[in-house]
């Protein structure tokens, strides 16, 4: 090879080596997840954001299992659940410090125009549904009663066990606190709208406390939502129909509601999430795990 041969093949080495260096060099890092046909796909944001809910004594145990759930599932949302009853919740939503209200019963007519003066504009959102049952302790004999009768003993007309087919005893009536939904449903539904229940109505704060007093009390009548319903107390039936999922479902048990959420206009992205959740397969699945009626 002569000395001008020899230049040539350095040229030409020196060219093909700086072709590769300049392809290593256009190289980027795939930052996006590949799909099946070769195109990319952003990489999801996680979702943030806190939550506050308040009300319903009903609701409180789901609303805590889905608070629960769906933080698990989403890391960066915070989100707390306080009870204290229907009408509590919905003041805390006219008073702007909660994003969700839990209520037992639709909001009234002059929570409406507090909110509207407070310009808040509650949005209704029907959870789940829920039967009322009427308990009494597995001791007493009673076991169905009219809606009449059931009227007739929370307004205090019938006092006596043994005029409904009970023992010689006299009737211990309890009954939810006023700042309740269960408490205004029962009142329009059972007791009557234009009447009052009677004044020896032992008022308590909670579908619990009104089980933990039947428990104890074999005088004692009371009601409490489906998720309450534990071996220790007594489902009585109501004309003939008895308090269950299937009941409530069905529109068969005569004191049965739906259950809800209030909101204030529109829904954050993350309050958006969270409500879609709640009312997709996972979120009415904790409505069924704890005892109540899913809405499908």
């Amino acid at each position: 090879m002569n000395k001008r041969q020899a230049v040539a093949l350095g040229l030409v080495l020196a060219m093909l080596l700086g072709a590769f260096a300049l392809a290593g060099c256009g190289k980027t890092e795939d930052t996006t997840n590949g799909t099946t046909d070769g195109t990319t796909e952003p990489v999801a944001e996680e979702l943030t954001g806190t939550i506050n809910v308040e009300g319903s004594d009903t609701l409180v145990n789901v609303a805590g299992a889905w608070a629960d759930a769906f933080m698990t599932e989403n890391p960066g949302v915070m989100i707390s659940v306080k009870g204290g009853g229907s009408g509590t919740g919905i003041a805390a939503l006219i008073n702007g410090t909660v994003e969700f209200a839990d209520a037992s019963r639709e909001i009234k007519d002059e929570e409406l125009q507090q909110a509207s003066d407070n310009g808040v504009d509650p949005v209704e959102h029907k959870v789940a549904i829920d039967g009322i049952a009427v308990v009494v302790n597995p001791g007493n004999g009673v076991t169905d009663l009219t809606m009449d009768q059931l009227g007739k003993i929370y307004r205090g007309e019938i006092t006596n066990w043994k005029d409904v087919g009970g023992a010689d005893r006299a009737v211990v009536l309890l009954s939810r606190d006023s700042s309740s939904g269960t408490y205004e449903y029962f009142k329009e539904e059972v007791v009557g709208k234009d009447a009052e229940y009677a004044k020896e109505a032992k008022l308590l704060p909670s579908n619990q406390a009104i089980a933990d007093e039947v428990k104890a009390n074999e005088a004692a009548i009371g009601y409490i939502g489906l998720g309450y319903l534990t071996p220790d107390v007594k489902v009585v039936a109501v004309d003939g129909v008895k308090a269950s999922i299937e009941t409530a479902k069905d529109g068969s048990y005569p004191i049965s509601r739906y259950l809800y959420m209030y909101s204030n206009g529109e829904l954050s992205d993350v309050m958006q999430a969270y409500l879609d959740w709640i009312l997709g397969a996972d979120g009415q699945q904790i409505v069924a795990d704890e005892g109540f009626v899913p809405l499908q």
